[in-house]
């Protein structure tokens, strides 16, 4: 069986590898607007490290015995947000796999949740980020900004996608 035979088949596997992938592929387009974003619009102070730089030269310290140099962070930090962005991405269009059509309300909410279960709580209970009190308030909606756009561009990028594979 071919793979366009099969994403074209209406069966509960095809519909699912039809959603899995047009939301892993619209998280990552997801995380490149995100990325995008966040060169223009603060999102922390400049002294302050990213979590993803923080998770990538602990695992560099404990692999290799060095951090990772000041050259390679902007690398680094794309390869912690690349996984993520698509992986989220998939879950997205995972749970979206029997609802058609545009919804950008969707990747609004998605948007919205992703930054307040990670930059709002998993990451400060981390340690990786400040407390939400210890941020300015401007950082944190350029950062909420951020998110719902990485969720709006997820939404749009699947749901044509989505559209293409299902034609």
């Amino acid at each position: 069986m071919s793979v366009s035979t099969f994403l074209q088949k209406d069966s509960y596997m095809s519909n699912t590898s039809r959603s899995l992938l047009a939301g892993f592929v619209g998280g990552l387009a997801g995380s490149a607007v995100k990325s995008l974003i966040e060169q223009f619009l603060p999102v922390r102070k400049i002294e302050q490290r990213s979590a993803q730089i923080k998770i990538v030269d602990d695992l560099s310290t404990k692999i290799t015995g060095t951090p990772v140099s000041t050259q390679n962070e902007a690398l680094a930090e794309q390869l912690v947000n690349i996984p993520i962005g698509g992986s989220l991405g998939a879950a997205y269009g995972y749970g979206k796999k029997n609802r058609f059509g545009l919804r950008p309300m969707d990747g609004i909410v998605f948007g919205a949740t992703t930054w307040a279960s990670t930059h709002e709580t998993s990451l400060p209970i981390l340690g990786l980020e400040p407390k939400p009190t210890d941020i300015p308030i401007r950082m944190q909606m350029n950062e909420l900004f951020a998110h719902v756009a990485f969720g709006v561009t997820t939404e749009l990028v699947r749901h044509y996608l989505d559209k293409q594979l299902r034609e």
